[in-house]
């Protein structure tokens, strides 16, 4: 891995190849414009001049494009950095001119990463795949939902961050239903031996989630209680709501750390009472047959003096002893219910 701050170029590593185009709209309280493509210097002449500017960058492969965007918005080379590094842990920053929040989109057990910068009229979204992710506060815009556009930047910021926490409640949710559900199952103890794969399926999504949330909750709360300019007093109970539905995620996945914990202890006491059911099993067939092996054992040493080896009913009298011995056996092990 090369040091980022030797490098004066830009390099996108992560592994989606979504080719890099731009989706605009910009707006004020009566009007909206759209454009898409991939020429941003065709755009900026659609730009609302009094209004908000949302763009949305989608595929992170053209870094001279994304360059372009950034320039253009005054953001500053490291960030531009941070953006395109997709392995780039879940963080909150606040500058002068904007804020910057880079983060997980999580959708279908894929961890995408989204980045969030907020200006004073201005708000760009860059993702590394063209999804509907922000399509309702599209159209929250399209149709003024709420009178959206007669908020300011911060307020969409909020709305698209808000979107974010949402799509983790549902993820946090979802592995709560799946971690009830292994439960039901371990406590009925049908030996499935899909559960430990449901399990480790489980927790590779538990930890997916805990490693975008957690620097997330650490950091957010700075920012919207930071006296920032471009946090407006207005619009600030948004970002309050939004910093709770974030605790509330962070609430339900220590719920899930310590349910999976004690899913785990109980699969692997399931998996020793099992083994020991079978390790019971093979003793008691084992107690069966070792005097059996010892009377065999006898009268295979061929002694001259042997006489039961001559008797014309030894054979018979072999057998009946031996059987008599097997199931009395057997039933002393079944009435201390040893089977």
């Amino acid at each position: 891995m090369k040091n980022n701050l030797l490098s004066d170029k830009l390099a996108y590593n992560g592994d989606t190849k979504t080719r890099t185009h731009l989706h605009l709209c910009s707006y004020t309280v009566d009007r909206v414009e759209e454009a898409a493509g991939d020429d941003f210097e065709e755009m900026k002449s659609r730009f609302q001049p009094d209004g908000i500017t949302w763009l949305q960058i989608h595929g992170l492969e053209d870094t001279d494009a994304v360059q372009t965007v950034c320039t253009h918005f005054g953001i500053d080379f490291l960030v531009m950095q941070d953006i395109l590094n997709t392995d780039h842990a879940s963080k909150v920053e606040e500058h002068d001119q904007y804020n910057v929040i880079i983060a997980k989109q999580i959708m279908g057990g894929e961890a995408m990463q989204v980045s969030l910068v907020q200006g004073a009229d201005f708000v760009l979204t860059f993702q590394e795949r063209d999804n509907d992710f922000f399509d309702d506060v599209m159209r929250a815009i399209r149709n003024n939902v709420l009178k959206i556009r007669t908020r300011q930047s911060d307020y969409l910021f909020s709305v698209l961050l808000n979107g974010l926490i949402t799509g983790y409640m549902s993820v946090a949710a979802a592995i709560s239903d799946g971690l009830e559900e292994l439960e039901s199952a371990l406590l009925a103890d049908t030996g499935d031996r899909d559960i430990g794969v449901q399990m480790q399926e489980l927790r590779r999504d538990y930890m997916q989630l805990k490693r975008t949330v957690l620097p997330l909750k650490e950091q957010y709360s700075r920012l919207f209680r930071s006296d920032s300019s471009l946090l407006h007093r207005v619009n600030r109970p948004f970002f309050n709501d939004v910093n709770d539905h974030l605790l509330n995620v962070a609430q339900n996945i220590d719920i899930c750390r310590e349910t999976l914990s004690s899913l785990m202890d109980l699969y692997i006491s399931n998996n020793d009472l099992r083994m020991n059911d079978i390790m019971k099993r093979l003793t008691v067939v084992s107690t069966i047959f070792i005097p059996l092996t010892f009377l065999v054992g006898v009268w295979g040493m061929n002694f001259r003096n042997m006489p039961e080896l001559e008797w014309e009913h030894g054979y018979i009298l072999a057998w009946g002893v031996m059987i008599v011995i097997g199931f009395v056996t057997y039933l002393f092990f079944r009435t201390k219910k040893w089977r």
